[in-house]
């Protein structure tokens, strides 16, 4: 006797599996719900706001004090608390704790100039066992590559046509 295969059975017994999935999902979704720390954004944002002044007013007072005691130009000091901004990114990113600060600050941290500095020095020091070329070199500009890459091209666009246009007024 030929066995007989109930095709409506199956269909309802896929749609009885996909449904305790859901039901299984929704109920895992709930457990890990309770154990996920809820982001505290206020604190979180004040946090940013206040490192990332702090560090922005540290720098105006170092470059203030280069115009004001040292006589650099204003441009000059910028240019040495930029630098200086950099170095100390840096050493922080080599000796661990640039990431405790960031944890802690957030956003706050990654002012613009200090956070690049951190993106190319991050995975230099992680890859540097593999060696100085394969390892810190090659992944130096993993992050920052595209970064400097788009920089560097806008800026020879600029030029050209500033220079073209200068051409053309002269």
């Amino acid at each position: 006797m030929p066995t007989r295969i109930n095709i409506d059975g199956g269909k309802e017994q896929e749609k009885n599996n996909a449904r305790k999935k859901k039901e299984i999902a929704k109920a895992y979704g709930r457990y890990a719900k309770q154990f996920t720390p809820r982001p505290r954004y206020l604190a979180n944002c004040l946090k940013a706001f206040f490192t990332g002044g702090a560090i922005c007013t540290l720098a105006l007072a170092a470059q203030n004090y280069l115009t004001g005691s040292r006589g650099l130009s204003q441009q000059d000091a910028g240019t040495y608390v930029t630098i200086g901004l950099i170095v100390i990114a840096q050493l922080l990113t080599a000796f661990g704790v640039f990431d405790v600060i960031a944890k802690f600050a957030g956003a706050g941290v990654i002012v613009p100039i200090t956070g690049f500095a951190n993106s190319m020095v991050a995975p230099a020091i992680e890859y540097k066992k593999e060696g100085p070329v394969l390892g810190a070199g090659a992944k130096l500009f993993t992050v920052a590559g595209p970064v400097l890459v788009c920089g560097i091209t806008s800026s020879m666009v600029v030029g050209i046509i500033y220079w073209f246009i200068e051409r053309q007024a002269g």
